[in-house]
């Protein structure tokens, strides 16, 4: 008689390619995920005792430390925009890719202990750390938008059809984080001391972004190298929709897709190659 036959659920294969990102397995463990930002969101505020007050905290205040070193003392142009509003919308962008993609580098080296004991995808945890700084980031555009409608009330602010853009360019900023910091995180497997460049590094990067400044104020030389930063389209773009100022093009734009869709890939190659042996190096 012949037996019937067995249908496995796990498949243990040697190697894999290395642009199979696995999304279907991933789907498989979405609840993992939502385990993954829950604690995140718990543990950001654990024993804290203003809670998730922090969110608006720190946009807030550093938003007034700008207006006051930049606006006020630097005095650098808004392009006409509201210098409060103007800030706000470079510090609530800034903040999200920021801690995203500081967030998303210490992958491997965060969760050894994780990964050295369990099996799952491990593209799980970087996913999971660029939603839970999407939370952080819709409480903090609440703030943004608040703020918004008062000078909206006032008419100084001119909105345009290019607002539709907004969930487009969160997920720009999202996969953007998530490519470079896929890369770090597998290259700080075998040198630590990037962790340290990083960090450093991302504090320069916000100088060069127009977190602070309108790409309009820069010498007609530099605008060309701006073009090239990732990130300009997207913040130019933020505030040309929701301000009407700035010197955005649909050409920025693309330009930003398309460095990043290509960041993203490096990231997924690297990190699909170094998830089968970082245990050996972490």
């Amino acid at each position: 008689m012949n037996e019937p036959q067995q249908k496995w659920t796990e498949t243990i294969e040697a190697s894999h390619s290395l642009f199979d990102l696995r999304l279907s397995e991933v789907w498989r463990y979405k609840d993992l995920i939502y385990m993954f930002v829950k604690r995140d969101f718990v543990s950001s505020f654990k024993q804290t005792v203003l809670g998730p007050i922090w969110f608006f905290i720190n946009p807030i205040l550093t938003t007034i430390v700008y207006l006051v070193v930049f606006g006020r003392i630097a005095n650098l142009p808004t392009d006409g925009a509201p210098r409060l509003l103007f800030y706000l919308a470079g510090v609530t962008l800034w903040n999200y890719f920021s801690s995203s993609l500081t967030g998303t580098s210490y992958t491997f080296a965060g969760n050894a202990n994780i990964f050295g004991k369990v099996y799952f995808p491990r593209l799980v945890t970087p996913i999971s750390i660029v939603i839970s700084n999407l939370m952080r980031f819709a409480v903090q555009l609440l703030l943004f938008i608040l703020g918004w409608a008062y000078y909206l009330s006032k008419g100084e602010v001119h909105p345009n059809w290019w607002i539709l853009a907004t969930p487009f360019l969160i997920i720009l900023m999202a996969l953007f984080a998530l490519g470079v910091g896929m890369i770090f995180s597998a290259l700080t497997t075998k040198y630590k001391d990037l962790n340290m460049l990083l960090g450093f590094g991302v504090s320069l990067y916000m100088y060069a972004t127009p977190v602070i400044y309108p790409v309009s104020s820069l010498p007609d030389p530099f605008k060309k190298i701006a073009m090239y930063n990732p990130l300009t389209g997207i913040f130019e773009c933020f505030k040309y929709a929701w301000m009407g100022v700035g010197e955005f093009s649909p050409l920025m734009l693309g330009i930003s897709s398309v460095i990043i869709l290509i960041l993203l890939a490096i990231g997924i190659v690297i990190f699909n190659k170094v998830e089968k042996t970082f245990m050996d190096t972490v």
